[in-house]
């Protein structure tokens, strides 16, 4: 792996002046493609270089003409919101010949771009690798063929190729996730939560046919994110007999009483003998043992419609930022490479070792070798599980995972109703498989949740831990949770009761806690902004001439409103870690009015609640009216508690599942360690630990050593990871700013995954 340098070093230093860049999307269109055109267009232009659009993928660059066009600034405003690809996609059997390959290369050189971003799949990617490779062989015929001469050749002679992946499927290797598949995700389980009402209300089964035909990603996480009954997919067909299982578990749910069934299917999922397994043969299969009403709903391509989610939006303009990156670092030296996100880490990977890999699984699952597929992608103690602080969407997804995890290891589950609050009032009691059936796709917090601290009640709380033999904690929330887990540990010395194994998972839409990047509940928070966002400028489009200024939640943190902005397309974002005063927002006012001159006239402007106490949201509203009068008019609008309400996001279901039975596992590991002469006693520091996600791991980490990294006044972390975002929104709205660069994605080799050993 590439060593990070240790200096900072700022884009400034790459220019892109002579240089010419071409974006074009190809193969399946995913949503989010769009993002990542505008964040390449613009950085293009930022930075000096001429962007041109290849329209309709790889068949407009062998057809050249007026679908090769110069981009502007101008030209990719309003893109960010909008699904598919605006320039265009489709398979190009000309450009597989070599014939078509030279057509493109002569229309590109008529342009002088040497520089290519490429946004599609395995096959699109496939082919920029090789029509690089016979660049300067293609060069070379058509000087013999008079097409161009000697000069324009030599200014020529290198191609660079940058490739970013637009897939629904996440079928991609190297990458965690590919643009489009997060909004793929939402579009079924907006779909999944509207059957699982009708089907309950007739104690129906749902059999669902998702897309995936050699990647059953979708059909998996979405399983996971509704809770479904049973899942296929092709990596992992089902043994002989599964027919059996399938419907005594359904049988089993029904008994638990249990009004409904949901089975998700991949369309390319298989038996072990590598026969399709198809929903009318499931639905057969259920009515024919069972008798159950059943139906079958596939989904096709409402999977690839619709808005693009925050998620993607943000992926795929970091993304795009980083491919312009890349285009100005490369060298003739330098492979194609693919740039991606590796946990919440920007990385480049050499283009053919992903398509490799890629191949490899396909290959292994035809072959049969489908551990192959798959590795390439004690006692009894009782566990309290409790929620903490404001409630944050994705809290119960947890609470389920926690809870059958917990059962599955072999423990006993104990719910704690009402946080800290209700632990010193005893408010606990067992919770079973069957209790946590359906919490998935639930918002808020079904044991209920408060803000009160346990320094108080340490008394009442030890003895609730006697009274129900308490082994292990594990806390579910926000800052509260994080100061709770502080505070019993701080007192471990005093109360042996405490000296258990205690483990925090960290749920707030505000997104502060140090420790991790990410805390459950934010995404949905995200999407919240970014819909309400959608529609405001949509709003603005009809009216012209229009400023909004919208207020977000986050406390001191302001993540929402930068994030936020970054996905909506913000021009201004106002924060309390980047200071501000009068002159910034006059700025902010002379902006937009040159804005309003261009063709976009139109602004959006965050304001996050806690920014400055002095610069309120009515004073920025009533400062914008006023400099502004005769060239826009402003509207304003506080979002307030909606950003903490409904269903969870696919995202936020899928996190709060995975480091939730991440948080059990590892309290599972402690216990163990622990249990000496019959009983726990567990009081180092690092057995009372904050989980969280950093950079691109999944980290423990002792809440004592996140005390220096705490900011206890404001409630923030003193290092926040994404401020280095900020400067990318501010160049995507056109401003001039210092961007740090030193971060970005170094080139390095994919890790292919290695089996563990089994005792």
């Amino acid at each position: 792996m590439a060593k990070r340098q240790d200096t900072k070093k700022f884009f400034e230093n790459l220019s892109g002046a002579g240089k010419s860049i071409g974006v074009l999307t190809s193969g399946g269109d995913a949503q989010g493609m769009n993002a990542a055109v505008r964040a390449v267009v613009r950085m293009g232009i930022y930075v000096g270089a001429k962007v041109y659009f290849v329209h309709e993928g790889y068949q407009g660059m062998v057809d050249g003409g007026d679908n090769i066009e110069e981009a502007s600034w101008e030209s990719v405003s309003s893109m960010l919101q909008v699904g598919g690809t605006v320039i265009g996609s489709a398979r190009c059997k000309e450009f597989r010949s070599h014939e078509g390959r030279l057509k493109a290369a002569h229309h590109l050189v008529q342009r002088d771009i040497t520089n290519l971003c490429v946004i599609g799949g395995d096959g699109s990617l496939t082919g920029a690798n090789l029509f690089r490779e016979e660049w300067s062989g293609l060069l070379e015929e058509l000087v013999q063929q008079g097409l161009i001469d000697e000069e324009a050749a030599q200014n020529n002679s290198e191609l660079h190729i940058v490739g970013m992946v637009g897939s629904i499927d996440n079928d991609f290797c190297g990458t965690d996730m590919t643009i489009g598949t997060d909004s793929a995700l939402h579009r079924i389980i907006e779909v999944v939560d509207a059957i699982m009402t009708t089907a309950q209300s007739h104690q129906r089964t749902f059999v669902l046919e998702v897309m995936g035909r050699h990647c059953g990603y979708l059909a998996l996480v979405s399983a996971l994110a509704c809770g479904a009954d049973w899942v296929l997919i092709p990596e992992m067909p089902p043994e002989d007999g599964w027919e059996e299982q399938m419907c005594q578990k359904l049988s089993e749910n029904r008994a638990d009483k249990k009004r409904l069934n949901i089975i998700i299917v991949a369309e390319g999922a298989i038996d072990s003998h590598n026969k399709p397994i198809t929903t009318d043969h499931i639905k057969e299969l259920v009515v024919s043992c069972l008798g159950f009403d059943t139906r079958v709903t596939i989904l096709g391509h409402v999977q690839r419609g619709g808005t693009p989610s925050a998620f993607d939006r943000i992926l795929a303009s970091r993304m795009g930022v980083e491919a312009v990156l890349a285009l100005l670092e490369a060298s003739a030296s330098t492979p194609a490479c693919v740039v991606s996100l590796c946990g919440n880490q920007a990385v480049r990977l050499p283009l053919m070792e992903c398509v490799q890999m890629t191949q490899d699984v396909q290959k292994a699952m035809d072959e049969k070798n489908f551990e192959e597929a798959v590795r390439l992608r004690g006692s009894s103690f009782n566990v309290a599980v409790l929620n903490v602080g404001a409630p944050a969407a994705g809290m119960n997804a947890a609470v389920r995972s926690a809870v059958r995890v917990g059962i599955t290891e072999g423990h006993k589950m104990f719910a704690v109703n009402d946080g800290f609050e209700g632990f010193y009032k005893g408010q606990i009691k067992e919770i079973k498989w069957g209790d946590v059936g359906g919490w998935t796709g639930q918002g808020g917090s079904i044991l209920g949740t408060k803000r009160t601290l346990p320094a108080k009640h340490l008394d009442k709380i030890a003895e609730q831990i006697r009274i129900h033999n308490i082994n292990a904690l594990l806390v579910i929330g926000g800052f509260e949770a994080f100061l709770g887990v502080m505070e019993l540990s701080a007192a471990r010395e005093k109360y042996n009761e405490f000296c258990v194994p205690m483990v925090m998972v960290p749920a707030t839409v505000s997104n502060n806690i140090p420790g991790s990047d990410l805390s459950i509940g934010a995404d949905t928070a995200l999407n919240a902004i970014t819909d309400t966002c959608d529609r405001i400028k949509q709003s603005a489009s009809g009216t012209k001439r229009r400023v909004f200024i919208i207020e977000t939640m986050g406390g001191y943190c302001g993540y929402l409103a930068s994030v936020g902005g970054l996905a909506a397309g913000a021009d201004a974002v106002y924060i309390y870690e980047e200071p501000f005063d009068i002159r910034d927002l006059q700025s902010n006012v002379e902006h937009l009015t040159e804005k309003m001159k261009t063709g976009i006239q139109r602004g959006l402007v965050l304001r996050n609640e806690n920014s400055n106490e002095n610069f309120t949201t009515d004073f920025i509203y009533q400062l914008y009216s006023e400099e502004g009068k005769g060239v826009f008019d402003c509207r304003k609008n506080v979002l307030g508690h909606m950003q903490q309400g409904g269903a969870p996001s696919p995202f936020d279901r899928n996190f709060g599942t995975k480091i939730a039975a991440k948080a059990i596992q590892w309290i599972s590991r402690k216990l163990k360690d622990s249990y000496k002469e019959g009983k726990v006693f567990a009081n180092t520091e690092d057995t009372a630990c904050l989980l969280g996600m950093r950079r691109r791991a999944m980290v423990f980490q002792p809440v004592v050593q996140l005390k220096d990294q705490t900011d206890f006044i404001h409630r923030i972390p003193k290092e926040q990871w994404w401020l280095k975002l900020r400067p990318l929104m501010k160049i995507l709205a056109k401003y001039k700013t210092s961007y740090d660069v030193s971060d970005s994605g170094q080139l390095e080799h994919v890790t292919r995954v290695r089996p563990k050993k089994v005792d």
